[in-house]
C-alpha cells in the first residue's frame, strides 16, 4: 500500500501533547504534510516556544508516523512562524477545553 497525506493526517489525529486531552490536528499545531515516495516531513509549531514537551510530541509523531506501512523515514520540523494562537485550534477543541467559539 502506498503512502499518502490521507493516511499520514490519519496517523496524526492519535497523536497529543501530553499536557493538553486534544490531538495535534485539532490543535492547530501541523502547518505542512509533505509525501514524497517513502518519506514523510512534517511542519509543525507547538502552543509555546518554551513547551518541555516538545522533544517527546515530535518524537511520538515521527515513531506513529513510522508505524504506517510503506513509509521510510518520517521527519518532524518545529517551526514558529506563523506564531500559534488558539483560533488555529478546531471548534471541536475549543469546546472540549472550554474556549468560547
Amino acid at each position: 500500500m502506498s503512502v499518502n497525506r490521507e493516511r499520514v493526517m490519519d496517523m496524526l489525529y492519535n497523536c497529543y501533547d501530553p499536557e493538553i486531552p486534544v490531538n495535534v490536528v485539532d490543535l492547530g499545531l501541523i502547518y505542512d504534510v509533505q509525501v514524497e515516495n517513502d518519506v514523510v516531513n512534517i511542519k509543525m509549531t507547538l502552543t509555546a516556544r518554551g513547551c518541555p514537551a516538545h522533544g517527546l510530541i515530535s518524537e511520538d509523531i515521527r515513531q506513529k508516523l513510522m508505524t504506517i506501512e510503506g513509509v521510510r523515514e518520517a521527519n518532524v520540523e518545529i517551526v514558529w512562524e506563523p506564531p500559534w494562537d488558539p483560533s488555529r485550534m478546531s471548534i471541536a477543541a475549543r469546546q472540549k477545553l472550554g474556549i468560547e467559539v
